[in-house]
């Protein structure tokens, strides 16, 4: 079967520019969570591209469980464990006490999911270019 992991690299860069559009216009649930998706998205092109397998959602774990060779940063892991905060609590009411996840993401929030989305992104995509 043939590789598809350009396919999920390109929809990786196409969820952070969601992310962006959605900081633009202030859904900053929305923002955080594209973030997290794009994030997640390359570091499967990823896995794909070295021939392995990703399961689950969380990028820190992906991340950690790359082969060591690979040269992931502890900046990366931090990045990955900032990102899968917004998994799952941007998406649904009741990841809070009250309030709607609206309620409780703010545009430094947003900038800073984006932020760390696109150092996950540019570290796959020059990995992926080797």
């Amino acid at each position: 079967m043939a590789s598809r992991a350009q396919d999920w690299l390109d929809q990786a860069w196409r969820d952070l520019e969601h992310a962006r559009a959605d900081l633009t216009g202030g859904y900053h649930e929305w923002a955080c969570f594209s973030a997290q998706q794009a994030a997640e998205k390359a570091l499967k092109a990823l896995y794909q591209h070295l021939k392995g397998e990703a399961w689950g959602h969380s990028v820190k774990r992906l991340l950690e469980e790359l082969p060591e060779a690979v040269g992931v940063s502890p900046e990366l892991v931090d990045c990955g464990r900032i990102l899968d905060r917004f998994y799952i609590p941007t998406r649904y009411p009741n990841g809070f006490d009250y309030g709607k996840p609206a309620d409780y993401y703010t545009a430094t929030d947003s900038r800073q999911a984006i932020g760390c989305a696109e150092k996950i992104l540019r570290f796959c995509t020059d990995r992926l270019s080797r």
